[in-house]
């Protein structure tokens, strides 16, 4: 999570910057993970980060963004994927069955201990779940941008957005059940296949070719 994402190399203060971003998630995680996230108050993360409380307002706005800092760099990658080619359909399909083969977190197909334990804590606290579906709406405003910003386009991102969720979930309770990835991955494909063809027989021909 938090891959970088290609581009010019950031001067010095941005550079801080986003250490200070990595710091105060990785502290709030820690944290969080010890002892559950309504139990651990953002003064408690800003002392054991060394930081005064104000500070890390300016960071982080609200305390599930300390959390969902782990996961933003992906808010905008159905976008991302979707704009590189003729086919966007087609480009997310083959993107999100490249992260199921290398077992990507954001599809759910991951059973690393650290990985089950980010995923209990951000799908079993009802507050973290209420502020994922905003990252989300982001997520649908910046894929219907690409895919041409009308009406048809909106229906189209909320449409791939919410398939993408539900195949991660449905993957990531699997795992959470104590079944294996390589038993899961056969029916994630399979799944994934399905879900994507379903919406190019649903979604308007420039979306799909």
């Amino acid at each position: 999570m938090n891959a970088p994402v290609p581009g010019p190399a950031p001067g010095l203060r941005e550079r801080k910057k986003q250490r200070m971003f990595r710091t105060l998630s990785d502290t709030a995680v820690e944290l969080f993970l010890e002892r559950g996230f309504d139990a651990v108050s953002v003064a408690e993360v800003a002392a054991a980060a060394e930081v005064s409380k104000p500070t890390l307002f300016r960071y982080f706005p609200a305390k599930e963004d300390l959390v969902l800092y782990r996961i933003a760099d992906h808010e905008e990658e159905a976008a991302r994927v979707a704009g590189r080619g003729p086919a966007p359909l087609d480009a997310l399909r083959r993107h999100f069955l490249a992260g199921l083969e290398r077992c990507d977190p954001v599809t759910g197909l991951n059973d690393h201990p650290a990985v089950l334990a980010f995923h209990r804590l951000l799908y079993g606290t009802p507050a973290l779940v209420a502020r994922m579906h905003t990252q989300l709406e982001r997520s649908e405003a910046a894929l219907a941008g690409v895919l041409g910003g009308d009406l048809e386009a909106r229906l189209a991102a909320g449409q791939i957005i919410a398939v993408q969720r539900v195949l991660a979930l449905d993957n990531w309770r699997r795992i959470a059940g104590g079944e294996r990835v390589e038993d899961v991955r056969g029916d994630a494909v399979a799944a994934a296949e399905r879900a994507f063809a379903g919406l190019a027989a649903g979604l308007p021909e420039r979306m799909t070719k």
